[in-house]
C-alpha cells in the first residue's frame, strides 16, 4: 500500500512523496540572462517520467504558471490526459512571464491576476480545476497576501480550486495567512536534511496545515550526483539564494556535509537520495517532498522511497547528532 498523507486541514490525499515539475518545464529567462530553468529537456522523456510516478505509487504532482514559462503545465496536462482523477495537481500564481520568449517578465500579487493565472494554467493543463494553489512570490508582504484571500476563497465556493497556500519561508507570513484563509491548507517552504525550518513546521502544527518540501534534495546536491551543470541550469549561474552549487559545481562546504551523513543516510539499503527523502518522511507526519525529476530512473528511485518510509529512529537521531551545528537556529533558512 502507498504511503499517504493529508494536505493539511483540506482533506486532500497525495502520495507521501510527490512530484516537483519545475526541471520538466525547460529554460527560462530572467533579467540579464539569468537562467531561472534547468535547462533543456526532453518532452517525450518528461512524459514517460509523469507516467512512472504514477506507476510507482505517486499522485501529488506540484508545478507552477512560470516553470518554462508554461512549458511544465502543458507537458504536465499532456501526461496526465485520461488520468487526472488519479491525481492531485498544485500550480502556483505571480510570477509573469512571455511564453514566446520564455522570458520572466515581473511578478504580479493583485487579485485580478490570480484568477486569470489560474484561468490560463487551467487551459495549459487540461482540466477544470487544480486541487492546490499556491501564491509564488516567497518575500511578498504579507498585507498584499491578506488582500488576495477573499479571491481565492471565490476560487474555492467557484469549483475552480479545492484548497490554497503560500510557497513561504517566512513563518509568520505563513500564520497569518494560515489564519485569514478558512481554506488556507499548506505552505510550500525550503526543507531538507541539511536546511531544517523548525518554525515553519511548528506553525504547520498549530494551523493543521501540510509542509511542502521543496528542495528536499537540495537542488540535486543530495543524489550524489557530480556530473556538471551548464550555463542554461539555473545551479550553474546561480543566485545568492542558491548555496548548494558554485559555478555549476557542488559547493565544497556542502559536499563535505553530505558525505559526514552518506553512510547513514545510506545504512539500511536506500540510495542517498532515498535517505534524504526518508529523513524528511520521519521529521514530521506533515511532511510531503516534492523532489525533481525528468527522468524514468529518478522517478522509480524517489518514488520508491514510499516502499521504505521513513528513516529509521536510530538513523535520524545520529544524522541529528552529525548536524547538530546546522540545528542550533533552525528558524534560519540555509540560505
Amino acid at each position: 500500500m502507498t504511503m499517504t498523507r493529508t494536505l493539511g486541514h483540506s482533506g486532500i490525499e497525495v502520495s507521501a512523496i510527490g512530484m516537483g515539475c519545475w526541471a520538466i518545464g525547460g529554460p527560462l529567462w530572467g533579467d540579464g540572462g539569468q537562467p531561472f530553468g534547468w535547462g533543456d529537456v526532453d518532452d517525450d522523456e518528461s512524459v514517460r517520467t509523469v507516467h512512472a510516478v504514477l506507476d510507482h505509487g505517486g499522485t501529488f504532482f506540484d508545478t507552477a504558471s512560470n516553470y518554462g514559462a508554461g512549458h511544465s503545465e502543458r507537458i504536465l496536462g499532456r501526461a496526465l490526459a485520461g488520468r487526472r482523477d488519479q491525481v492531485v495537481i498544485a500550480t502556483k500564481f505571480g510570477n509573469c512571464f512571455e511564453e514566446a520568449t520564455r522570458r520572466w517578465t515581473g511578478t504580479d500579487h493583485r487579485p485580478e491576476h490570480a484568477v486569470t493565472s489560474l484561468e490560463a494554467s487551467l487551459r495549459r493543463l487540461g482540466t477544470d480545476h487544480v486541487d492546490l494553489y499556491q501564491l509564488h512570490l516567497n518575500e511578498l508582504p504579507t498585507s498584499a497576501a491578506l488582500d488576495l484571500v477573499d479571491t481565492l476563497e471565490d476560487l474555492v465556493s467557484n469549483g475552480k480550486i479545492r484548497a490554497y497556500g503560500w510557497s513561504t519561508d517566512n513563518p509568520e507570513s505563513a500564520a497569518a495567512f494560515a489564519a485569514a484563509g478558512p481554506h488556507c491548507a499548506t505552505v510550500q517552504h525550503d526543507q531538507s536534511v541539511l536546511a531544517d525550518n523548525a518554525t515553519v513546521l511548528a506553525i504547520c502544527d498549530t494551523y493543521d496545515l501540510a509542509s511542502i518540501n521543496r528542495g528536499p534534495l537540495a537542488m540535486g546536491l543530495l543524489t550524489g550526483s557530480t556530473r556538471a551543470v551548464g550555463s542554461d541550469d539555473i545551479r550553474g549561474v546561480a543566485p545568492p539564494w542558491l548555496v548548494w552549487f558554485t559555478d555549476g559545481q557542488p559547493t565544497p562546504r556542502w559536499s563535505r556535509r553530505v558525505a559526514e551523513i552518506r553512510d547513514v543516510l545510506t545504512a539500511d539499503g536506500r540510495t542517498l537520495a532515498q535517505g534524504a527523502l526518508g529523513w524528511l518522511l520521519a521529521r514530521s507526519p506533515r511532511t510531503v517532498p516534492i523532489p525533481g525529476c525528468r527522468t524514468v530512473a529518478q522517478a522509480a528511485e524517489n518514488i520508491g522511497t514510499l516502499t521504505r518510509g521513513p528513516l529509521p529512529t536510530d538513523a535520524y537521531a545520529e544524522v541529528e547528532r552529525l548536524l547538530s551545528d546546522l540545528r542550533q537556529t533552525p528558524a534560519e533558512p540555509v540560505r
